[in-house]
């Protein structure tokens, strides 16, 4: 009730209403929290109290609850996030040349419609900057470092050319490896031109069955970074099929569903100006369809499903897993609802779990 009634409205009028720098200055601040121990221990002993584990893909999350991709593209906050109670993040989507982004302004509230829409265009600081910040953080695969996993999302740079698509993921994959609990593709946002053709079926077999095998190289004969591949909501049911067929053939270890949607249907009327802008959707008007797309897959393959889109409340959350979720992640409804939802999902999951073992 705090975050509603005083810390969002502070943060909605902030900056005469940019979202863009509001985002920035919070990171910043997460930023501060994650340098002070003391600080962020009795953050955590608030809010992190009551996560439960599961184990997805061979790793081990002290939480189902996640930061989804976008939110912490830099890894800023990276010391940050497990004290708020979350069980992972996933940082980036970051490529393998640093980006400025599309124009601003291109982040936008829809308050009405509690949704976002957003062109960012991939901005981040490059693959490398990213490798070195974890680096300096202490973190390498699986050792913890920050308090839970970390994936990291990678995406396609900009200026590189289609044809050459392959070996720009390639070149994140390298450098990130070391640092990644998971790995995720991002083939599906909507804001960097030509993309969202990487999840047709070649060109999908083509990318996945490169970067897997160049994770199995990079292992050493260790286990391999588990690839996820992270699908749009606006595919069709027999494009979601022929991703699923691409990604058990190429050995990949699971899906993320979804990105943002080109779709605005369910945007409240009082928002119309604002919905016409350019970019994907995210928050409530996601919800349902997010829902759809994860039991879709979830009915169709044995891999792991991490359930994005549209999580704004508790229900919403137990909805995803009922789904076929074995994870979900947060973002819209982490800027709408603030850490509540992220305290208020884990208890009714330790409490769902309580229940089944008396």
């Amino acid at each position: 009730m705090i975050y509603h009634r005083l810390v969002r409205p502070v943060l909605f009028r902030a900056y005469g209403g940019d979202a863009e720098r509001v985002h920035e200055q919070t990171l910043a601040g997460l930023a501060l929290l994650g340098r002070a121990a003391p600080a962020r221990g009795l953050t955590a002993a608030l809010l992190a109290r009551r996560r439960q584990p599961v184990s997805v893909a061979g790793i081990d999350f002290p939480g189902a609850v996640g930061v989804a991709a976008g939110l912490d593209k830099n890894g800023v906050a990276v010391r940050s996030w497990a004290a708020l109670g979350f069980g992972f993040a996933e940082l980036g989507t970051v490529t393998a040349r640093p980006q400025p982004g599309n124009d601003q302004p291109r982040l936008f509230r829809l308050p009405q419609s509690r949704a976002i829409v957003n062109r960012m265009g991939f901005n981040n600081a490059g693959a490398a900057a990213l490798a070195q910040r974890l680096a300096a953080a202490g973190v390498a695969r699986g050792n913890g470092a920050v308090g839970m996993p970390l994936g990291i999302s990678i995406g396609k740079s900009k200026v590189t050319p289609m044809a050459e698509a392959t070996e720009d993921y390639l070149g994140s994959l390298r450098l990130l490896a070391p640092y990644a609990d998971y790995v995720a593709v991002n083939v599906s946002s909507p804001n960097t031109p030509g993309l969202r053709a990487l999840q047709d079926a070649d060109s999908l077999t083509a990318l996945l069955t490169a970067l897997t095998a160049e994770a199995g190289r990079l292992a050493a004969g260790a286990t391999p970074v588990p690839v996820f591949v992270k699908l749009a909501p606006d595919l069709s049911d027999a494009a979601l099929e022929q991703a699923v067929e691409v990604v058990e053939r190429s050995g990949a270890a699971g899906l993320i569903a979804t990105n943002t949607t080109l779709a605005r249907d369910g945007v409240d009327p009082l928002d119309a100006e604002r919905a016409a802008e350019a970019g994907g959707l995210s928050g409530a008007p996601l919800t349902v369809r997010a829902r759809e797309v994860v039991a879709f897959l979830a009915a169709r393959t044995d891999l792991p499903v991490i359930g994005v889109g549209g999580v704004m409340t508790v229900d919403d959350g137990q909805a995803l897993l009922d789904a076929g979720a074995r994870l979900i992640q947060l973002y819209t409804g982490f800027v709408y609802a603030g850490p509540g939802l992220v305290t208020g999902l884990n208890a009714r999951l330790a409490n769902a779990a309580l229940e089944r073992t008396t």
